[in-house]
């Protein structure tokens, strides 16, 4: 039934919008708002309007006839009405039609922005070129070409030797297995040399001499003969540390012959003079070898006799780079091998300009290369140019005389090629018989190998000038660039507890005599400690540090395990973590990231391990805290903290196994699998043992507990194992290397030892005092000044000093202090006399 005025009722509209509940219009044509939200309440019940809703121009105009927001009772109208205004605001103004979306998919994704981060730190190294840190760029993407130069092999590889090659050896591992670098190194051997030839032929002319056996006069006159010349040289020596070496010669060969003088004026039996004339032989060895040299080095024409002696060496030189956990190199070349690429390359040079030969040998023009625009002599040490004693030295004992200096135009040049001279070995040449100088060997070599430009060349600090400047100037001469060498690193020098270490000066370690003292690890755990390219101390000091933090790190690792050993399910593996495992965790983090940035800083691993044993120093803590309070430590947080210091330690070099955590047990490629097969079994003799242990304690049985203790302290550790005792704790088993343990055990027992000492020797001192006492005692005070007759003359009665030794009477001040001490005697003696009536005096 229509209502007055014609207009529908409102039964009728909803019947009619019941019928299209799809369309707007019904709700928009009802005048009355409660209506019009009762309609829209029931339209809203059949449709979505929360998830997946996107609204249309329909829902705005509906909306926009609201007068104020819908009351609760209209429970979807209020969804609804809600939901647009979370979107758009609340505000009603800012519905524009024009800003909706129309179409029927789903609602946009907000805005993403990415977090801005931080900014990586790059690799600098220190570049002797700038004598700067520089960012580190390879030429060629991740591809790091990279020659360094090797040993001279005529005697033992020495520390100084290891003091640059495990260096280099630390750089090369972080580049490659920690920067990810893809890393090509090259290194030479030098096996024909002035040094080389000197001694190859002094050692032949000497075993001669030496298989002779010549008579004790013969051999008095040849040394005599001998230190004539060795004598002037040594008079003519300025260098202070040279001239002490050669006088502790010359004092040594004195010594030795006046003992054999002796011998034979008191014509001892012929073995004792022979044994005196031996070791004469041995002491004047350097002053007969220079003078048989000098009268028959150049009849020496044998070539064996010259490469005999790098070959023996080279190989000695291996043996210990291996022993050090050295990497080999991808290449190595030989100069001998490369002599027709060293002539070719000294050709190119000298057609280019920069080379000129003299009287069979070849120069480098060091002016006429310096005055070339876009070349520089002497990039590396500028202010050394000029130097003779260094450029002397670089030409090489043989090379170095009057005749040899006049051939050249300059005292700056340097051989590129050498005549050879009689007793010299030699090879052809466009300019006849000869050998190669000693800096064209790495730049011929190298440029074979890596070509025009490599990324990073090194070597030791004393070789920087002349002979690397020299090799930058001839391989820049020949490649016609100026960049051959884009990163020099140099290592430091190593001294001797504090003094220059020099092979010439006889003043060395060799490599072999420090690993019968220190293990390989713990001589890199050193160099480890120190810049690399900073001057190293070998001392005592120095190495106790390095076997210490060694000892740390160690008893870390086998805690760790002994950690991780613990019985544990699956689900219990994986524990809450609360505040102390958050604070760790955090530090760890914090360390890593300090621990990058010191390899991004001229990979400097001596603040790497000051981190590192700092981490370690909260891990300890962390776990003491946790056993104190009688929780399990987390395993995986230490786990992942031991296996990071592991994999930080073999990227160094320190760790040379595949162990997951720690350092190996039981030597170098003996210790595959040595933990995870015996730890089971050793496990159950630890509990057996403390199973007995808990019996006897009950028992009171002493000499089970006594049998207990011998087999961890005596028996174990003879086997490298240590059983641990906690009070209130399983016992804590552990795999050591046997020697720490024995080492351990004598150092355990000299403290004991030590003890035990000081312990007797303070009861018998108390003894002592306590008879001194009982002896000052037992005299009366009648008596006790009688005995000082050189102070006093006259006494009265009671023994009391009344004069001194010049008879004059004692003054009064002197009277007051004697009756204190008279008093205090009279004291005591009554104490005495008290003890010896109640018969306790001894």
């Amino acid at each position: 039934m229509a209502a007055a005025g014609g207009e529908p009722s409102l039964s009728e509209q909803l019947n009619d919008l019941s019928k299209s509940a799809s369309n707007y219009s019904f709700i928009l044509s009802i005048s009355e708002e409660e209506a019009r939200l009762k309609a829209l309440d029931k339209y809203l019940s059949t449709r979505s309007y929360i998830q997946g809703f996107t609204f249309s121009h329909a829902d705005v105009e509906v909306i926009r006839q609201f007068s104020r927001p819908p009351m609760d009772q209209h429970f979807h109208v209020v969804r609804w009405y809600r939901h647009i205004e979370a979107i758009y605001g609340g505000s009603n103004e800012k519905i524009e039609p024009c800003k909706l979306q129309t179409s029927k998919g789903k609602r946009a994704q907000p805005h993403w922005s990415s977090p801005e981060g931080t900014k990586p730190s790059k690799l600098r190294l220190y570049n002797s070129l700038t004598r700067n840190k520089d960012v580190f760029q390879p030429q060629n993407g991740k591809k790091v070409t990279w020659y360094c130069c090797g040993p001279t092999v005529y005697d033992a590889s020495h520390m100084g030797h290891a003091r640059s090659y495990i260096s280099f050896d630390i750089l090369r591992r972080v580049l490659r297995d920690y920067f990810k670098y893809d890393v090509f190194y090259c290194i030479n051997i030098t096996d024909i040399d002035d040094k080389i030839i000197k001694r190859a032929r002094q050692n032949y002319l000497f075993e001669q001499y030496r298989e002779k056996k010549p008579p004790a006069v013969q051999l008095f006159e040849d040394v005599q003969v001998a230190s004539k010349p060795f004598s002037a040289i040594l008079n003519d020596t300025t260098d202070p540390d040279k001239k002490q070496m050669l006088e502790r010669i010359q004092n040594a060969v004195k010594s030795a012959v006046e003992h054999l003088e002796e011998a034979v004026q008191k014509k001892l039996p012929g073995e004792e003079i022979n044994k005196h004339a031996e070791k004469l032989l041995e002491e004047a060895k350097d002053v007969l070898s220079e003078w048989l040299d000098t009268k028959f080095g150049s009849q020496v024409t044998d070539n064996s006799i010259f490469s005999n002696l790098p070959k023996f060496w080279e190989e000695e030189y291996h043996k210990d780079m291996e022993a050090l956990n050295v990497l080999p190199p991808d290449v190595l070349t030989r100069v001998s091998e490369y002599v027709p690429e060293i002539v070719a390359f000294v050709q190119k040079i000298v057609d280019n300009g920069y080379g000129y030969v003299s009287n069979g040998s070849v120069y480098f023009d060091t002016m006429k290369f310096d005055a070339t625009e876009k070349h520089s002599y002497a990039k590396l040490v500028p202010e050394a140019v000029g130097d003779q004693k260094a450029l002397q030295e670089g030409e090489g004992d043989l090379s170095i005389s009057a005749d040899r200096l006049n051939e050249k135009r300059s005292p700056n040049d340097f051989a590129l090629w050498k005549s050879s001279k009689p007793g010299e070995p030699s090879w052809d040449s466009p300019w006849g018989k000869g050998r190669p100088g000693w800096h064209i060997e790495c730049s011929a070599m190298a440029g074979s190998i890596l070509g025009e430009s490599m990324d990073i060349h090194g070597g030791g600090f004393d070789l920087r000038f002349p002979h690397h400047d020299n090799e930058l100037a001839q391989s820049e001469a020949y490649f016609e660039n100026d960049h051959w060498v884009r990163y020099f690193l140099h290592t430091g020098h190593l001294t001797i507890a504090g003094c220059k270490m020099s092979k010439s000066l006889k003043n060395f370690i060799t490599i072999k005599d420090a690993l019968k003292k220190h293990t390989a690890r713990q001589l890199r755990l050193a160099f480890l400690m120190h810049s690399w390219k900073d001057t190293l101390d070998y001392s005592n000091n120095t190495m106790e540090s390095a076997i210490q933090y060694e000892k740390f790190l160690s008893e870390f690792f086998l805690n760790v395990k002994d950690i991780l050993r613990a019985p544990v399910d699956l689900i219990g593996q994986f524990q809450k973590w609360e505040f102390r495992e958050t604070e760790l965790s955090k530090s760890f983090y914090d360390k890593k990231a300090v621990i990058h940035e010191a390899l991004c800083d001229n990979i400097d691993t001596r603040t790497v391990l000051e981190e590192m044993r700092s981490l370690v120093s909260q891990s300890n803590s962390y776990i003491a805290a946790k056993k104190t309070a009688r929780q399990m430590p987390n395993r995986l947080l230490l786990e992942s903290i031991s296996s990071y210091l592991t994999q930080m330690l073999k990227i160094f070099g320190a760790i040379e196994n595949d162990e997951a955590i720690g350092f190996p047990v039981g030597g170098n490629g003996q210790n595959i699998n040595l933990e995870s097969t015996v730890m089971p079994y050793l496990q159950v003799l630890s509990d057996f043992r403390e199973g007995v242990r808990q019996i006897a304690r009950e028992k009171k049985v002493t000499e089970v507990l006594q049998l207990s203790d011998a087999l961890r302290d005596d028996i174990l550790p003879e086997l490298g194992v240590r059983f641990e005792d906690h009070e209130g704790l399983p016992t804590v088993v552990k795999l050591v290397d046997r020697e720490t343990l024995l080492k351990e055990r004598e150092e355990k027992k000299k403290i004991e030892e030590e003890k035990k000492r000081k312990k007797e020797e303070a009861s018998r001192k108390k003894q002592e005092q306590e008879a001194a006492k009982l002896a000052k005692m037992k005299i009366p005070p009648h008596a006790m000044f009688k005995s000082e007759l050189d102070k006093y003359s006259k006494f009265d009665e009671n023994g009391f000093p009344t004069h001194d030794t010049e008879g004059k009477e004692l003054s009064k001040g002197q009277m007051k202090k004697l009756k204190k001490l008279y008093e205090a005697q009279e004291k005591l003696h009554k104490e005495y006399l008290q003890m010896v009536q109640n018969g306790t005096a001894n």
